[in-house]
């Protein structure tokens, strides 16, 4: 067989041990294992992982990881959640549909201190449930809107997803961070507009709640100003050149540290705790990193990368419709990979092939727009049939409504999702015109 026939068919296996429930980063290993002895034999193998998995973990780069993990950790017990859904709502709130806007709108809040969808999206939901489900809202439009509300968590920066693909393309952390600001913006505000939609269909799927005084809602901004105050230093500063952005991700998760601290009540149990799931988490996220690089140095030595670049771009194909194929194979994808996954094993097959094609755009502004849109598209997969791992998050946490129905209820979101990528595609000064604006 030739290299990219092993290749293929390699990849084939490694889609199947994760249908079945194989731990991520254990497929890599094995699959990446077994190919490279297949193609160059054991003892190569053997050589490659007596060094690789020390200098590909012992960088400085990924200590941004640990660090944004931990700060999303200290968010999370902080209590912030709590202040930052009441200032939405009291603003919102009073609107049809209003707490299921406000849940939205204190999503992307926390996204900016935590950078993870799976805990944006559990922890607004113990917040924002019980007061839908006082108001009557129904179970499709909570559990919808949650479940779409949770992706803003990798999509506004930080994002330790969008970590790994600059990692892996060697981009610039805080130029991702940056494109990434705008995009994110407009799912929150397509997502305010599904809602917007689907309560003028059905006035009762969202009734209005009790509408905030001024003084209240001026009350409540004071609610977001750590959040604020953390966010603009931790970006601003990183952008500004003032730190790095480990030295940044250092920043932020110290500033909620002490935020939790001082306001949510942790004592040394819960920094001990925070401590324990920021270590098992990086663990986890370190040894899927070993794995994708065996597995990509298998697919290097098979030379599949290269060939399947090349071969694409002698194809004739316009690169447009290279691109919205790679996107549709992600949506497939996200039915059942997890976003990580995805990004760790195709980016080294994919961004090749992305940067051999031309789109008028500098090579550098390629990459850049190149990754927000396969966050968006990663983001997407997790509210997708049948397997959209944040509507089953959250509907472990209502578990009074039917999972058919949470899925219905995430398909105005989807619609949403759609427009925007077509529109990100379309005109990529969206996310690009902040960079250039700022030179």
């Amino acid at each position: 067989m030739s290299g990219m026939e092993i290749s293929l068919l390699m990849f084939l296996v490694l889609i199947g041990l994760l249908v079945i429930g194989v731990n991520v980063g254990l497929s890599l290993l094995l699959v990446g294992g077994v190919g490279y002895i297949w193609v160059s034999g054991l003892e190569p193998m053997l050589n490659y992982m007596n060094s690789a998995p020390y200098f590909q973990t012992a960088t400085y780069s990924l200590s941004v990881i640990p660090l944004f993990v931990l700060m999303g950790a200290f968010a999370t017990a902080s209590g912030l959640s709590t202040g930052i859904f009441n200032a939405a709502a009291a603003w919102l709130g009073h609107r049809r549909g209003g707490v299921a806007m406000a849940a939205i709108g204190a999503c992307a809040a926390f996204g900016s201190i935590c950078g993870s969808s799976l805990a944006t999206a559990a922890t607004m939901a113990h917040v924002s449930l019980p007061e839908m489900k006082r108001l009557n809202y129904s179970g499709r439009l909570a559990t919808g809107a949650l479940a779409a509300g949770g992706t803003l968590g990798i999509l506004i920066p930080p994002s330790v997803v969008l970590v790994i693909y600059a990692i892996l393309t060697e981009q610039s952390i805080g130029k991702l961070f940056i494109a990434a600001m705008v995009p994110g913006v407009l799912a929150a505000l397509g997502y305010m507009i599904a809602i917007a939609i689907m309560v003028r269909i059905d006035p009762e799927a969202g009734p209005a709640g009790p509408k905030a005084s001024l003084a209240q809602k001026l009350r409540t901004l004071f609610e977001l100003l750590p959040v604020i105050i953390v966010f603009v230093v931790m970006m601003g500063g990183m952008y500004g050149g003032f730190f790095t952005p480990t030295e940044g991700a250092a920043v932020g998760a110290a500033a909620t540290g002490v935020i939790a601290w001082v306001r949510g009540g942790m004592r040394m149990k819960g920094l001990v705790e925070c401590l324990l799931s920021t270590a098992k988490l990086t663990g986890m996220i370190f040894l899927i990193l070993i794995g994708a690089d065996l597995f990509n140095a298998f697919l290097a030595i098979t030379q599949m990368p290269t060939q399947a670049a090349t071969a694409i771009a002698q194809s004739g194909y316009a690169p447009m419709t290279v691109l919205a194929l790679i996107l549709l194979m992600y949506l497939a994808l996200g039915c059942v990979m997890d976003s990580m996954s995805m990004i760790l094993i195709t980016i080294p097959v994919l961004f090749p092939i992305v940067m051999k094609l031309d789109f008028g755009l500098t090579p550098e502004s390629t990459a850049i727009w190149f990754g927000i849109l396969v966050l968006i598209t990663v983001e997407v997969g997790l509210i997708t049939p049948p397997f959209g791992l944040n509507v089953f998050v959250i509907n472990s946490l209502a578990p009074e409504v039917p999972m058919a129905e949470s899925f219905r209820g995430v398909m105005p979101f989807l619609l949403s999702d759609f427009i925007r990528v077509l529109t990100l595609i379309a005109f990529p000064v969206i996310t690009l015109g902040v960079l250039q604006v700022l030179g």
